[in-house]
C-alpha cells in the first residue's frame, strides 16, 4: 500500500523545543508524560494530591524503562499546583483529570487566564465533548480533544479531536506535534459521542453482547473469535484496507446477508446491565464476565502488557519517527 509522505504544519511546536503540562497525575496522566518525554519535551505533571504526585515520578520512569526511553527521564518535573508553573514558556497544556464537566470546564476557565494566546489547550475527556469544555471561553478556537488510550504510553493511537469552534489550524499542529512524540494520530473533524476509536469499538461490543445475550456464543468464545479471528488481522490492515484485500463485491454480498440481522438496540445489552446492576465490574470489584483475585489481576495485566509491547514490536517500522529523529 501506498504511504502517505507527512510534512508538518508551519509554526507547530517541536516536543524537542517546546515545554508541555499535563495537569493530572493518576495512570493515564502519567503514561501521556510518558509519551511527552519519550518525544524529547519537557513535561510538568501538576498533580494536586500528595499520595499521587509522590508516584508520578516512578510510573513515567517504569513507563519509560517498558520503552527503553529511560534516558528521557530527565525531561519530567513534577508541581503540586497550577501557581508553580511558568506559564508564558507553556506551549501545549493536556488535561487529564476525572470526567467531570464541571471541574474540566473550571481548569479550561483558569487555563483562559494563565497561558499564552498560542498555547494549545487539550482535554483527553471521553466522556465530554471539546465543544461543551469550551462553551463561553474565548479560547474556544485553541481547544482540542486529544484523546489516548489505555495504556496511553503502550496503546500508539491518540484522537486529534475538533470542537464546533475549534481552528484547523491549531487541530492540525497538534497533530504534528503527536506524531513527533511517535504516536499514531487520527483527526476527528466533528465532535461527535464515542469520536472515531469508540465508535467502531461499541459497534462491535454491541454486537458481541448481543450474542452471549442470545445464548449463541460465551464471552470467552466471543474473545477467542475476536483475538484469534478477524483481531488478530487488524494488526496488519484496518477494516477498510482489509476489504480490499478480500475483495469489496465478497463485503457487499456478506453485508447484504448480515446487516438486517445486526444488532440495533439503542441501550446497553442485559448481560452488561446486569453486571453492572450487581456490582460486578470487572477486575475493581473482583468479578465482572470473569473472576478476579489479586493474583490473576496481576497475571493479566503483565500478559496484557506484554502482549502489547510485542505488537509495537511488530509495528515499529510502520510508526511515526521519534523526537528529533523526525526532524531530520
Amino acid at each position: 500500500m501506498e504511504q502517505t509522505t507527512f510534512s508538518a504544519p508551519k509554526h507547530f511546536f517541536r516536543p524537542s523545543h517546546s515545554h508541555a503540562v499535563v495537569v493530572g497525575g493518576g495512570t493515564m496522566g502519567a503514561d501521556v508524560a510518558v509519551v511527552l518525554c519519550r518525544g524529547g519535551c519537557k513535561t510538568t505533571v501538576i498533580e494536586s494530591n500528595s499520595d499521587r504526585a509522590a508516584k508520578v515520578s516512578e510510573l513515567v520512569l517504569n513507563g519509560l524503562k517498558q520503552l527503553n526511553a529511560a534516558q528521557y527521564f530527565e525531561k519530567l518535573s513534577v508541581a503540586s499546583s497550577m501557581d508553580d508553573i511558568d506559564w508564558a514558556s507553556v506551549d501545549v497544556v493536556i488535561e487529564c483529570i476525572p470526567e467531570r464537566l464541571d471541574i474540566k470546564q473550571a481548569l479550561f476557565k483558569q487555563l483562559e487566564q494563565k497561558t499564552r494566546k498560542d498555547t494549545l489547550l487539550a482535554s483527553n475527556s471521553s466522556s465530554f465533548p471539546i465543544t461543551a469544555i469550551a462553551e463561553g471561553l474565548r479560547t474556544q478556537d485553541r481547544m482540542l480533544g486529544l484523546h489516548f488510550f489505555m495504556p496511553a504510553h503502550l496503546t500508539p493511537l491518540v484522537e486529534v479531536v475538533c470542537g464546533e469552534a475549534s481552528n484547523m489550524g491549531c487541530a492540525e499542529n497538534l497533530y504534528a506535534f503527536m506524531r513527533q512524540c511517535g504516536m499514531v494520530p487520527v483527526l476527528v473533524k466533528k465532535d461527535l459521542p464515542g469520536f472515531l476509536a469508540n465508535r467502531l469499538q461499541h459497534a462491535l461490543a454491541r454486537e458481541a453482547f448481543a450474542l452471549i445475550d442470545a445464548g449463541i456464543a460465551s464471552p470467552e468464545d466471543v474473545d477467542a473469535a475476536v483475538r484469534f479471528g478477524f483481531g488478530f488481522r487488524f494488526l496488519a490492515a484496518g477494516p477498510v484496507l482489509q476489504r480490499d484485500h478480500a475483495g469489496l463485491e465478497v463485503h457487499c454480498a456478506a453485508g447484504a446477508t448480515m446487516y438486517p440481522s445486526l444488532a440495533a438496540n439503542k441501550e446497553p445489552s442485559q448481560c452488561l446491565s446486569q453486571k453492572v446492576a450487581e456490582g460486578k465490574f470487572g477486575m475493581k470489584t473482583g468479578e465482572g464476565f470473569f473472576k478476579w483475585t489479586p493474583e490473576s489481576i496481576a497475571q493479566e495485566k503483565q500478559r496484557y502488557q506484554k502482549t502489547l509491547l510485542a505488537g509495537l514490536e511488530i509495528l515499529k517500522n510502520e510508526l511515526p519517527p521519534i523526537g528529533d529523529a523526525a526532524e531530520q
